[in-house]
């Protein structure tokens, strides 16, 4: 829970960052107007005075500004009279935008994708969509009936690839078996057993990861990498390992066998033998 929070708390931090930019940029509008620019420039440039003394300077000052108290005089009177002036605000489409503005605004647009991204791809590792079909989720491996003959007419597991599962028969009616078996497995994986009579076997090594193959003559995994071994049921017989073979809760719909390969329930401790099962042949690691 609490990297979450953090990405969360960063994602929120952010977004004030983005709005606060927001506003310096509204705000950034001291420019001069392209009206006043083209005013400027339209200007007749004023000559230069070549020799003009002192007091004819004086003279062309005081007449530039009796002429702007002239131009102003209403207004000037109006504040001297202490009369509030009402503010014309400039037209956005006069004013137009600035360089400055249009940086401001596209950074702004910039990092917003880039947030919005990153949060996404946040999200989407935190929280994986499953369900979907393949690995991760439920995966559906066929009819049970198809899967029961080709295990009795090929004398080994069914192993259906996209859920990296091995599936074998469990003897559900062997009342010693199932009593032995009641005792060490989960609910879900011992109803599997006793009323589909099969066990759905995840294909990695509880050693070191490594995909343990089925041996056809000695009719049990055994792993190449570091030689551990287990039954035809997925129990502990030899090796490294810490204990059986990990497995999957298998359901039936309708016809079809359905894995749900999203949660992994623990193989059975070591010493576990529900079904006698010794090697029935020589050993292949």
């Amino acid at each position: 829970m609490f990297v979450p929070i953090v990405i969360i708390v960063v994602l929120v931090i952010a977004a004030a960052s983005v709005v606060l930019l927001a506003g310096r940029a509204r705000s950034s509008t001291g420019s001069l107007s392209r009206e006043t620019r083209r005013r400027d420039e339209s200007a007749p440039a004023t000559p230069e005075v070549v020799g003009s003394t002192s007091t004819e300077l004086e003279a062309t000052g005081r007449e530039r500004s009796d002429e702007t108290r002239a131009s102003l005089g209403g207004a000037l009177a109006r504040r001297r009279s202490g009369e509030v002036v009402e503010y014309e605000p400039v037209d956005e489409e006069e004013l137009g935008v600035t360089r400055r503005q249009f940086l401001n605004r596209g950074l702004l647009i910039t990092l917003g994708f880039a947030v919005s991204g990153f949060g996404a791809a946040v999200l989407g590792f935190l929280w994986p969509l499953q369900g979907l079909g393949g690995f991760g989720g439920t995966v559906n491996i066929g009819k049970l009936t198809d899967i029961l003959a080709y295990i009795d007419s090929q004398q080994k597991p069914f192993y259906a690839a996209e859920a990296r599962t091995y599936v074998v028969r469990y003897p559900k009616n062997d009342p010693q078996a199932l009593a032995a078996a009641k005792k060490v497995y989960k609910p879900a994986i011992f109803k599997d057993m006793s009323e589909l009579g099969i066990v759905a076997l995840y294909q990695r090594c509880v050693h070191l990861g490594c995909r343990v193959p089925f041996c056809p003559t000695s009719q049990w995994f055994e792993c190449p990498c570091h030689g551990s071994k287990y039954n035809r049921v997925g129990e502990k017989k030899a090796g490294p390992a810490p204990r059986g073979l990990d497995r999957f809760y298998a359901t039936q719909a309708g016809d079809s066998i359905i894995v749900d390969t999203g949660n992994i329930f623990l193989g059975p401790p070591i010493g576990t033998n529900t079904t006698g099962q010794n090697a029935e042949g020589p050993l292949c690691v």
